[in-house]
């Protein structure tokens, strides 16, 4: 079998020479507290990226291992000198300007590394484009450090996966404890932030992959409105679904970065109307946004642990001046089906599109040639799972087949009208519920096992916004409290999910233990017997 050179750059990102550098501290350190050090004179971009390469290279290959970054941007300490010279000259242009930030390995960016969404088969597809969700935070004055590892092609490839696990990068690890998922598919973004390997990161969703790894990595996490964030030159699953999403380990965090990656995209047609929704995310959150506010509250099947930890948080929203409103969770009926034809069908058209805008050092340009190498190259590409639903998704009929347009009216119906329906029998405008339980184990015989409460199902299908914010550790792992409004709502979350997260305080940093600290217990009382 043909061997790989995997696009793991992490070498090729640190300096030939030594440079020294001042010692800046960048662990827990948020957005604002980075952009105050280079106001201050006290730390510069350059000292801030050189911080959390080092830092990655202690933690993501060795140490905890984590293998959170697939590949670091050989050009990041460049250019964060010249945003550091634009400041000496007076030119800051905003609260991004010098901030390293990561972004996930489905989403191009112009600089001298891969796009590769974990696969082998995309280990050519060197673009030199921008995606314009990364060119509107280059603008805003971010550095791109690097790219995240994720669960290979987003996740979408077997229902029988691995979070977590792509042949490029390996199986990502959760930083709270290193025997548990890091859930997907941006689980390198969401263990990167936790680890503090970037202040700040982009992810994707489908369908729960911003906020099932921002919730178990104990991150805030938006998943947008689909049409507010562009997606073009994002490796697509569903044109109807896909968005990226900014995750950070605070709400005013992910709020700055939203507000930069809001635009308009003539490539994108469902973001035509989204400068009516460019402003400041920052501006407008308030400690004092959920007084006098209606809730809504779903209250799902849950374990008495996460049962407490939900009581507690909303006593918090109480606290605050919300008025709770518990309401009945709905059950459309058949809207997993729908959903799941509508996400094979537009996999194999959306992909196809995408594959044939690639160089033609990627020699797989449709859906069935990666089938195709996939088998070729099994050992590398399938030693856990296979590609059952790459599989479906070839055999589907095209974005006119009547089945496929009844499946997205069917399920865009349902999830619309239930979560519409909820906050009008309420009378609220924010519905909240757990995002997902804890993490479970990593298990790569039979792959994912959760079975918990889930968020993300409804808002994903709407196309509505969902943030998750951290609502503490249960047994040791981190959980978090979703914010879901109707579509384009996304100062309604963010307002709810920073007056609560400013109250909770609820999110503790990472240990790197090697499982979960579930308390005595597991060894027994009985001693060895003769």
């Amino acid at each position: 079998m043909r061997r790989f050179a995997v696009p793991l750059l992490l070498a090729a990102a640190m300096p030939a020479t030594p440079v020294v550098a001042r010692t800046v501290v960048v662990e827990e350190r948020s957005v604002e507290q980075l952009q105050t050090s280079m106001a201050q004179g006290r730390a510069s971009s350059e000292d801030l990226v050189r911080a959390y390469l080092k830092r990655i290279a202690a933690m993501d290959r060795r140490g905890p291992t984590l293998r959170a970054v697939i590949a670091l941007n050989p050009d990041a300490i460049a250019q964060a000198r010249a945003l550091d010279a634009e400041r000496r000259a007076g030119r800051v242009r905003g609260p991004l300007h010098g901030v390293p930030v990561l972004i996930k390995d489905n989403i191009e960016t112009a600089d001298n590394v891969p796009t590769t969404a974990g696969s082998l088969a995309l280990a050519g597809n060197l673009t030199r484009r921008d995606a314009p969700v990364v060119a509107q935070l280059r603008a805003a004055g971010a550095v791109i450090l690097g790219k995240t590892n994720l669960s290979e092609w987003a996740n979408i490839r077997s229902t029988r996966s691995m979070s977590g696990w792509s042949a490029v990068g390996g199986l990502v690890r959760n930083p709270y404890a290193l025997d548990r998922t890091a859930c997907g598919s941006s689980s390198g973004s969401g263990a990167a932030v936790a680890a503090s390997f970037a202040a700040a990161a982009l992810g994707t969703e489908t369908d729960g992959s911003v906020v099932c790894p921002s919730s178990i990595n104990g991150l805030v996490g938006l998943k947008p409105s689909v049409g507010l964030v562009s997606r073009t030159y994002v490796v697509p699953i569903s044109h109807s679904q896909d968005t990226p999403g900014p995750m950070a380990r605070s709400v005013r965090d992910v709020a700055t970065l939203f507000t930069a990656m809001v635009a308009v995209d003539p490539q994108d047609e469902a973001t035509a109307g989204a400068a009516a929704y460019r402003r400041d995310y920052v501006a407008g959150l308030s400690t004092s946004a959920l007084s006098g506010t209606r809730v809504a509250v779903l209250r799902p099947e849950m374990t008495p642990d996460l049962a407490a930890a939900y009581d507690r948080a909303l006593q918090v929203l109480r606290d605050a001046g919300a008025e709770l409103v518990e309401v009945e969770a709905p059950k459309p009926d058949g809207i997993g089906a729908a959903e799941l034809t509508v996400l094979q069908t537009e996999l194999k058209a959306d992909l196809d599109t995408y594959l044939a805008t690639t160089p033609p050092a990627v020699t797989a340009r449709t859906l069935d040639q990666v089938i195709a190498f996939n088998r070729a190259h099994a050992a590398a590409e399938m030693p856990f799972f296979g590609q059952e639903t790459f599989e479906a998704a070839v055999r589907t009929r095209g974005l006119q087949d009547p089945g496929y347009l009844a499946a997205r009216a069917k399920s865009l119906k349902a999830a619309s009208e239930a979560i519409d329906g909820l906050l009008a029998r309420a009378r609220a405008t924010v519905l909240v519920e757990p995002t997902y339980g804890g993490a479970w184990l990593t298990d790569p015989v039979y792959g994912d096992q959760y079975s918990g409460p889930s968020s993300s199902e409804l808002p994903a299908i709407a196309g509505y916004p969902n943030l998750t914010v951290p609502m503490g550790l249960v047994r040791g792992l981190p959980v978090g409290l979703s914010f879901i409004a109707t579509k384009y709502g996304e100062a309604t979350v963010l307002g709810a999910g920073y007056a609560y997260e400013q109250r909770a305080h609820a999110r503790s940093a990472p240990r790197y233990l090697p499982t979960a600290d579930v308390g005595p217990g597991l060894e027994g009382s009985s001693s060895p017997r003769p």
